[in-house]
């Protein structure tokens, strides 16, 4: 059966439902189908990558305290975390994988790592 192979629309024969004339075309028309959504993604997951990498440079003890100027320095992105804790007394913790913070008074931040009770 002839069918229009829909990425080169060459002619070709083949099975029944088959709809690629190749291996290189059935990967270049599913590569550009879904690369909008990947680079999305992928820009997303390399500024979580980031974030996580600051905060871990930065609190080598596993507990610390910096300025929100400090962290803005080394291009942390305050808009992007991966999870949040709420204590019990309402106050947010914010995470990049492991690694969280908690903003303070007066622009401070306190840097953590997360804990096993923490979901």
């Amino acid at each position: 059966m002839k069918r229009k192979c829909p990425e080169c629309n060459m002619e070709f024969f083949g099975r029944r439902d088959k709809k690629f004339c190749s291996d290189h075309c059935r990967n270049a028309f599913n590569n550009r189908k879904t690369r909008d959504s990947s680079n999305f993604i992928r820009n997303i997951n390399r500024i979580l990558r980031k974030n996580r990498h600051i905060l871990n440079e930065m609190n080598p003890s596993g507990k610390t305290k910096t300025t929100r100027n400090r962290l803005l320095e080394e291009g942390f992105n305050f808009r992007y975390y991966t999870n949040t804790y709420i204590t019990k007394t309402g106050k947010i913790y914010h995470f990049c994988y492991d690694q969280g913070y908690i903003e303070l008074e007066q622009d401070y931040v306190a840097l953590v790592v997360r804990q096993d009770y923490v979901d």
